[in-house]
């Protein structure tokens, strides 16, 4: 009895040394080691910026604003190209109008002269006019904000300057025709006048040759200002029509450079 007495106290001493045992005398629990978490964390997100909004468009007027050249004014004729310069149908334009005798007015795209600068030199070189169609043929940039209107115009002039260095560039038409008088504005605060057209055969449309052809002879009338292109497309049939339509419209009226 004596040595069961003793190993019990030798036993009980030494769970009070090590620490196992509670208050109570009952054996603590073994402290969880932590666990290492194999999921990534979460970042924590971050606020979007939302873009403001884009403008509305202002609405196109009821009828075609006043200002716009739209005749000679004599009893000549003008031809006007739009969209190039192109390197497939531009420098065949151009041949036929030398083969003819002829000047006429591009109307130029600003990254299509980028594209194309020594186009635009030949067009100076061989005595035709440039004039200005807008930085990429934006259709509604006349219904855009002011100043989107007049940072377009004004990088398609530099981009005909950097091209052809001392070009001048008097006239500016609106892609599709489609006018504000806002658009205006700017073209004349830039030193450059509206230019329309009176003769729209529709060859964006392709049209063969004879068709383009034909539409031009019924509806040209003296001070006729044509609207044809070199650019946007192709233009085969444009190309095709040419020497007819050139030999017609100076038999007729004559052909002159605009002024």
């Amino acid at each position: 009895m004596q040595a069961r007495a003793f190993l019990a106290s030798v036993l009980a001493v030494a769970l009070v040394l090590s620490g196992c045992a509670g208050p109570d005398h009952t054996i603590a629990p073994a402290a969880p080691h932590p666990v290492e978490s194999t999921t990534a964390p979460t970042p924590s997100p971050h606020p979007t910026l939302a873009k403001p909004p884009k403008p509305p468009l202002r609405p196109l007027p009821a009828k075609l604003p006043a200002g716009l050249r739209r005749n000679t004014g004599v009893r000549q004729v003008v031809l006007t190209f739009d969209d190039g310069p192109n390197p497939t149908w531009t420098p065949k334009v151009l041949d036929q109008l030398r083969a003819s005798k002829v000047t006429a007015t591009f109307c130029v795209v600003g990254r299509e002269v980028q594209r194309h600068p020594e186009l635009v030199r030949r067009i100076v070189r061989e005595g035709h006019q440039l004039c200005n169609h807008s930085w990429r043929h934006d259709l509604d940039l006349a219904r855009r904000p002011v100043n989107e209107i007049r940072a377009d115009l004004d990088r398609t002039n530099r981009a005909i300057q950097k091209a052809a260095p001392g070009a001048k560039v008097s006239f500016y038409r609106q892609p599709g025709g489609r006018w504000t008088p806002e658009v205006l504005t700017v073209a004349k605060d830039l030193g450059m006048r509206p230019l329309h057209w009176s003769v729209d055969p529709q060859d964006w449309d392709k049209p063969n040759a004879a068709t383009i052809g034909k539409r031009i002879h019924t509806a040209a009338g003296p001070g006729a200002i044509v609207l044809l292109h070199d650019g946007g497309g192709d233009r085969a049939a444009t190309l095709a029509a040419c020497p007819s339509l050139i030999a017609d419209l100076k038999k007729r009226f004559g052909i002159i450079k605009l002024r």
